[in-house]
């Protein structure tokens, strides 16, 4: 076994990628904390009870799980930030009102989520806790949008869905437990031959209704179409009037409306929304409203918000171009105090400007900028020199 092989689906972030990654995630940050939200970072390591709590088996199988050695008892290496992010406002904040977080890091999966993903995403969100209605799930599917357009891949589409639709149906068919997740799945594949063979005995109305959910997508019309083939309950038309507003009231975003994209069976409670980047198959941000999860420690506290794997929108961000560095030869062992001083001065005033500047080693030799496509990796590389010239010091073209 060679000692430099890193395990499947994991990688090093080279310095192009790291440099790339940081900066998006200064530029979100800020974004967030101009809107509001404040920065939380929980621990990498949490109880198993806790780290698992409103989550279901695939977060299960994908959480790494050991043995605490001073306690015994099982701990679990993250693999999602939300339940952390809920425990912090529910047991360590214990504010009253409306608390805006956010949060960024690596989470850790034992699987991938799918054969191209990695095992260590490093998962960006925001969370609004302690407001139940609309407009905070409207500040959520901007903020998301803004996410993507700050990050320089704005969202193509924005799918809105209901799990309060799914969950109404499934109370008026009896199904509960296991059969409900079972028809959670079928509608998230769109299995229509499935559905229509375990719908067989349902009463004639709820089973038009579950047929019609995986057809029903597209622009705002479907709502219209919704009303017409879903049962006439108030729980499914208020689902459907929120999503209505929120397009109405976001007329600038690309929104859409997809009733069996669905997510988060275990804890997902309200509107979701998936969005999605042109070159990006998957969705590129997931979010919705999550009431609830907070029960677990100590208070059930209305939830909604957001999250996306930064480096997978760092590969698709038009981020400007990683900025070269100015090469700074090193001076003569015998040089005088005073040239030493004054070179040091020069270096300071580049770095004051925001300019990257090696200060070279003695015998270090400059290396020469590489330009691929719109990018120039220049992580140890310089394009500029600093050179004396009649008693001064000036930046020069390589």
């Amino acid at each position: 076994m060679m000692k430099w092989l890193l395990p499947e689906s994991v990688a090093d972030a080279l310095p192009d990628e790291a440099a790339r990654l940081e900066i998006l995630r200064r530029r979100l940050l800020d974004l967030y904390q101009g809107h509001g939200y404040e920065l939380v970072q929980p621990p990498l390591i949490e109880y198993l009870d806790s780290l698992l709590t409103g989550a279901g088996r695939e977060l299960d199988l994908r959480t790494f799980k050991l043995v605490d050695q001073g306690s015994g008892r099982t701990l679990g290496v993250r693999a999602d930030m939300t339940a952390q992010v809920a425990r912090i406002d529910a047991h360590l904040l214990n504010r009253s009102g409306v608390v805006r977080l956010c949060y960024c890091h690596s989470v850790l999966h034992a699987q991938p989520a799918d054969m191209q993903a990695s095992r260590e995403p490093f998962q960006l969100g925001a969370e609004i806790y302690g407001y139940a209605d609309l407009p905070a799930d409207l500040e959520i599917v901007r903020l998301a949008a803004a996410t993507l357009q700050s990050a320089g891949a704005p969202a193509a589409r924005i799918d809105l869905g209901h799990m309060g639709i799914f969950r109404t149906l499934m109370t008026l068919a009896g199904v509960s437990g296991e059969g409900e997740e079972h028809f959670f799945k079928l509608l998230q594949r769109k299995d229509i031959p499935a559905l229509d063979s375990e719908t067989i005995n349902w009463r004639p109305e709820l089973r038009t209704a579950m047929l019609a959910l995986p057809r029903l997508y597209g622009d705002r019309t479907v709502l219209d179409k919704a009303r017409e083939a879903l049962p006439k309950v108030p729980a499914i038309h208020k689902a459907l009037d929120d999503l209505e507003a929120i397009i109405n009231q976001a007329a600038d975003l690309p929104l859409y409306v997809d009733l069996s994209d669905l997510r988060g069976y275990h804890y997902h409670s309200g509107m979701v929304f998936a969005g999605y980047c042109e070159g990006h198959s998957a969705a590129m941000v997931l979010g919705g409203r999550y009431d609830g999860v907070g029960a677990a420690f100590g208070r059930a506290r209305p939830a909604t918000g957001f999250s996306l794997d930064i480096r997978e929108l760092c590969r698709l961000s038009a981020l400007p171009v990683v900025q070269a560095a100015v090469f700074a030869p090193a001076l003569a062992a015998d040089a005088t105090a005073e040239a030493c001083e004054m070179r040091a001065q020069a270096i300071k005033v580049l770095r004051d400007r925001g300019e990257r500047v090696i200060d070279a080693l003695p015998g270090e030799v400059q290396a020469p900028a590489i330009a691929t496509g719109e990018v120039v990796y220049s992580g140890g590389v310089c394009d500029r020199i600093l050179v004396q010239m009649q008693g001064k010091w000036v930046v020069q073209a390589c």
